[in-house]
């Protein structure tokens, strides 16, 4: 890995940090948008998923016909899935935030499962190198400024 990948790992092991000292903070939002996000999540328009009208919309405003991961049709792929670029288990505070949220297919999302994003570029730079840059133009940089404040 090259010298920016260098750079990554670090912001990661500092939003890693903070992330654990803000994880044993939690406040009641943070639970109340937690939960929030199990009736609102969705995993191709399935409704026993809790997919509601504003989630469904939200992924029809922030996708098209394909995956930004495979660049794959959602269609081929199991379907479009709301994804947390920084894992709801780790960062549970920012379940509901926007800039945290990405939708990907259902295929890539299983993949990536509960990786830490670092730890995802990194998954992806080893085993699908050719989608490499298609991860890192995803990777939320701003999120993980704004854990430093």
């Amino acid at each position: 890995m090259n010298s920016e990948s260098k750079d990554l790992k670090e912001l990661f092991d500092l939003a890693d940090r903070v992330g654990r000292r803000r994880y044993h903070r939690l406040t009641q939002q943070d639970f109340e948008d937690y939960r929030k996000y199990d009736y609102w999540r969705c995993v191709n328009g399935d409704g026993e998923c809790g997919s509601t009208r504003q989630s469904k919309d939200w992924i029809d405003e922030n996708s098209d016909w394909n995956c930004p991961i495979c660049e794959q049709r959602y269609a081929d792929r199991g379907g479009r899935t709301i994804d947390h670029k920084l894992p709801r288990s780790q960062y549970p505070w920012l379940s509901m935030n926007f800039e945290n949220l990405w939708v990907i297919c259902q295929m890539c999302n299983e993949e990536k499962g509960e990786m830490h994003w670092y730890e995802y570029e990194h998954y992806v730079f080893i085993h699908s190198p050719k989608l490499y840059s298609n991860v890192q133009a995803a990777r939320p940089s701003l999120l993980l400024k704004s854990l430093k404040s």
